[in-house]
């Protein structure tokens, strides 16, 4: 694929391999799972706020191995879009009228590059929740359950908080494991 986007033209980002990211047309975007991983692994979970750093590449790869093997990848890749968007917290979310329209479009994008699309399955979203009752517990410490995942079971997992180069690595070998190309 040959991006259209050469250089900084509107709302673009410049990726680390060069390549730029263009928040009006990711689709044209030229971009890899290599900057997708290198991202993940360098954004912190909860915009940082945890008691050691821990990065959405770490919480994918968890995520990947919690959910029946057939949804395995799309649990892998469900922050994805991530990796050029950040971890925006869901209070701030709702504060930026216009952030849900610039994340569905790179979620498309991004998505689609590797044959998933949207929605995310019902496993995956759970995964994901269950993922955050462990984190509050893990990484968080936190004392005051959130509703939202109040009647789950916490994942099964024990974090790791992987230093990024670690957390890239692991991500990029589970991406391999599970059929993806890098």
């Amino acid at each position: 694929m040959t991006s259209k986007v050469k250089h900084i033209v509107g709302p673009t980002i410049l990726c680390r391999t060069g390549a730029y990211f263009d928040f009006e047309d990711p689709e044209s975007s030229d971009f890899t799972i290599e900057e997708i991983a290198h991202g993940l692994s360098n954004i912190c979970r909860f915009t940082g706020q945890c008691r050691n750093f821990y990065s959405v590449a770490e919480h994918s790869v968890h995520a990947s191995y919690i959910v029946p093997p057939e949804f395995a990848f799309e649990a892998l890749m469900h922050d994805a879009p991530e990796a050029f968007i950040g971890d925006i917290s869901k209070p701030l979310k709702g504060l930026l009228p216009d952030y849900k329209r610039i994340e569905d479009m790179a979620e498309r994008a991004v998505l689609g590059r590797f044959g998933l699309s949207l929605p995310m399955s019902q496993a995956v979203k759970d995964a994901d929740l269950k993922m955050l009752k462990a984190e509050q517990a893990q990484a968080m410490r936190n004392a005051d359950i959130w509703p939202a995942v109040q009647a789950l079971d916490a994942a099964d997992v024990i974090l790791k908080f992987w230093p990024p180069i670690e957390a890239k690595g692991r991500f990029l070998s589970r991406f391999k494991e599970l059929g993806g190309e890098v």
